[in-house]
């Protein structure tokens, strides 16, 4: 930014000290700098803060659980009070969630720390007698594997899906009213058969469609089933109640999961490794759609909008450069990487488990964001676009060779001897095919008037076939 005044000054070391105080100028990470307020709202999925506030949700949830069995030592707890136990994880603050990190900073324990936490609050809520029932005959990994899918759930319909959604009626709506415009076609990046601008671009949204519909399908699978996955604590003090019954009503009913089992001491993630396939296969189409836009900007099929004041080039000052489709470009591939990651690690576990699930798990947010970032860039491109149509007419101008194709198959089927070579002769010079080199060739034909007329009409902007 050039500084013209003293108001321009002024804003320079406004923006200055707001981003100090913010701390974004000295993250690490883009996604908690440069990027922060394109992502800031996955913290409500994915941050400490977060899966503090989840584990605290299924605790207290688990307790009310089996409150309405009843436990027979829960069986005098009113449900009026199952209200105020829910305002723990409704009314959670950062100060909440501090008060568990210092409680952990003691136990050195994650899931007991918010064990501690909420039995805290039963001082308060005069539910003392009942405390040891929090967290009652369960492994950290059932209040893990259960409030990690539960955020996954909820940010992907919350947060990615809607975004996805927007970019896709951006590009149907182009899709619509570029319906008729034809496109000299490209295959090995060579002039090819025409098509038509609308249809190009009606593939990727059929394509991000089938595998939204895909995605849609894995279920958010839990485990919930205790030290080993065989409630052995559970039974041994309630060997009359069917755990496995409760644990099916509490994982699909109550929190909206899909139970598995049998399983280990921790879920086996496969669902999980479909799901970031899924989403890394959205994100390749994603790739493959900003590249194409490039490639059409390049050719000057597409125009940018010019915004005032926007530099293009720092040197040359001529250009406006596709950044929003490059940025796209490059935080799907940084996305990408990390769900192979997951995909690959979290089903492998030795044994009945080892913490290097528990790892990479805290993870899942970056790739989640690297893919917000880039939907963000791809709806800012995208609007950004205007069709060229001059510069799509001139190129189907200069490729009438490419109704070479519309001409042979007719003389197939007109018994025509070698029409595909007599068209190769033709066409397949180091030299310009124009209008009248093709008529002129019609013209010397040895076929009927009315063939000829036939193919007189055929024209590079109205062979596009259906």
């Amino acid at each position: 930014m050039v500084v013209t005044n003293h108001w321009d000054s002024v804003f320079l070391y406004h923006t200055f000290i707001y981003m100090s105080k913010n701390h974004s100028i000295h993250a690490i990470s883009p996604i908690d700098g440069r990027y922060h307020n394109k992502v800031q709202v996955l913290s409500n999925y994915f941050s400490e803060f977060a899966l503090i506030k989840y584990r605290v949700k299924v605790e207290i949830e688990y307790f009310i659980r089996l409150c309405e069995l009843p436990l027979p030592q829960l069986k005098d707890i009113h449900p009026d009070q199952f209200d105020a136990l829910r305002n723990i994880y409704r009314n959670f603050t950062e100060a909440d969630a501090l008060k568990v990190k210092e409680i952990e900073a003691v136990t050195n324990h994650d899931v007991k720390a918010v064990e501690y936490f909420i039995k805290e609050h039963f001082d308060t809520l005069n539910l003392v007698s009942y405390k040891e029932f929090i967290h009652f005959g369960l492994t950290s990994q059932d209040i893990n594997n259960t409030s990690i899918p539960l955020s996954v759930k909820e940010a992907l319909s919350e947060t990615i899906l809607p975004l996805l959604d927007e970019f896709m009626a951006l590009i149907r709506q182009s899709a619509d009213v570029w319906k008729e415009i034809p496109l000299l076609a490209k295959t090995h990046g060579q002039p090819a058969s025409p098509t038509k601008l609308g249809k190009e671009i009606e593939v990727y949204l059929i394509r991000l469609n089938e595998q939204i519909k895909l995605l849609k399908q894995v279920p958010h699978a839990a485990k919930f089933g205790g030290a080993t996955g065989n409630f052995n604590a559970h039974h041994v003090a309630y060997p009359e109640i069917d755990w496995h019954h409760f644990s099916h009503q509490f994982v699909n009913d109550v929190l909206g999961l899909k139970r598995s089992h049998p399983t280990t001491q921790i879920e086996h993630y496969d669902h999980l490794a479909a799901l970031f396939d899924g989403l890394k296969r959205i994100n390749t189409i994603l790739i493959d759609l900003s590249r194409d836009v490039w490639s059409y900007v390049s050719m000057g099929y597409f125009k940018q909008k010019i915004m005032k004041n926007e530099v293009g080039s720092s040197a040359m000052p001529h250009k406006v450069n596709p950044i929003d489709f490059e940025n796209a470009e490059g935080n799907l591939g940084m996305a990408n990487a990390l769900y192979e990651h997951l995909a690959v690690k979290l089903p492998i576990s030795r044994l009945q488990r080892d913490l290097t699930d528990s790892t990479v798990l805290r993870n899942i947010g970056v790739p989640m964001a690297h893919s917000m970032i880039s939907l963000h860039s791809l709806v800012k491109g995208w609007k950004k676009l205007e069709c060229n149509e001059e510069a799509i007419k001139e190129d189907l101008n200069q490729n009438w060779a490419v109704v070479a194709e519309a001409i042979q198959t007719i003389l197939r089927r007109e018994a025509y001897p070698s029409p595909y070579e007599a068209l190769k002769s033709l066409t397949r010079k180091n030299e310009v095919i124009t209008e009248s080199t093709i008529q002129a060739f019609i013209e010397s034909l040895d076929i009927s008037e009315n063939i000829k007329a036939e193919l007189r009409v055929i024209t590079p902007f109205n062979y596009t076939g259906l």
